[in-house]
């Protein structure tokens, strides 16, 4: 397929206007973008136009809307590369699918791979030096379990050594829990409303990684999640509709964690009113917001003071 007619016939403006702009180089703007459906409510912009102007880069980076079918998810990163795009983010519900596309393309970091999802593209330069094409060329990485990791850090929650359990098994869970396994927990269970779902994870992700493998995860249902832990994880989104998971009484932690932000949170209220200290995601969308962008530009950034920045508008 020619990529212009594909854009100008399927995709919204903005795009082909990215394009137009990518192409009429010489350029100094680096272009990035973020796809997802929906994608209006992303806040990845604003958030790199910070990263931006803290490092002084000139980027332009867009909301990127894409139908929900694998062929136009291809096409358009294939199209954005081929443009001269830097780097892309991905999101719901096009992880998987970008994951595909790596896999058949230009490779995976170790993360994405034991994930099974991408939600950072760029292209592999090694690849590109020996020849290969900008459309095989495209690598895939996932920063949603160090941007967790980095936020828990930051907020001065210990890792190193801590019993940790994490609540949910979808998508979210299986980003983070190599991460903090690496961070150097000591204990980490899985709970899950179904149970076999979390058994049916660790199964997976043991035989993806031998670190995890080593690590002995414990599962169990969400009502029989029970104990004394350092910190506890909601890896679920069901406290964006407000709803609550069946907590045991018997379950305690020092800090709670749900890595849903934007609304009050009855997970964290739940566990707020028990004494335990409290955060919502909103650190781990700028900290994997923060890699994502070093991965691209090699800037490293002070997502603490950016956050302060987003926190003030």
């Amino acid at each position: 397929m020619d990529y212009q007619i594909f854009i100008d016939k399927f995709l919204p403006v903005n795009f082909a206007s990215i394009l137009t702009l990518i192409a009429s180089g010489p350029f100094m703007t680096q272009h990035f973008i973020v796809i997802g459906n929906p994608i209006a409510h992303s806040k990845s912009p604003e958030i790199h136009t910070q990263f931006a102007a803290q490092v002084g880069i000139n980027i332009s980076y867009q909301r990127q809307y894409c139908p929900d079918d694998a062929a136009s998810f291809t096409a358009l990163i294939e199209a954005f590369f081929q443009g001269g795009g830097v780097g892309a983010n991905v999101t719901v519900p096009f992880k998987q699918v970008a994951y595909d596309c790596c896999v058949a393309r230009g490779g995976l970091s170790e993360h994405a791979k034991v994930a099974g999802a991408v939600n950072t593209l760029l292209l592999n330069k090694a690849l590109l030096k020996s020849g290969t094409p900008i459309a095989e060329a495209i690598y895939g990485d996932n920063t949603d379990g160090q941007g967790l990791v980095n936020h828990i850090k930051s907020l001065g929650w210990p890792l190193k050594g801590a019993r940790v359990a994490i609540i949910g098994a979808g998508g979210a869970a299986r980003g983070v829990i190599l991460p903090l396994i690496e961070a150097g927990i000591a204990e980490l269970t899985l709970a899950n409303r179904t149970l076999s779902k979390a058994t049916n994870l660790v199964t997976e992700l043991s035989a993806a990684s031998e670190t995890i493998n080593d690590q002995q995860i414990k599962t169990c249902s969400t009502e029989a999640l029970s104990g004394d832990f350092d910190i506890i994880i909601n890896a679920t989104s069901i406290g964006l509709s407000g709803d609550t998971l069946p907590l045991s009484d018997e379950l305690s932690g020092h800090y709670a964690y749900d890595m849903m932000y934007g609304r009050e949170l009855p997970f964290l209220q739940h566990f707020a009113e028990r004494g335990a200290q409290t955060s919502d995601g909103y650190g781990m969308l700028i900290g994997q917001a923060a890699l994502s962008f070093e991965c691209w530009t090699g800037h490293t950034i002070d997502v603490v003071k950016v956050t302060k920045t987003l926190q003030a508008l």
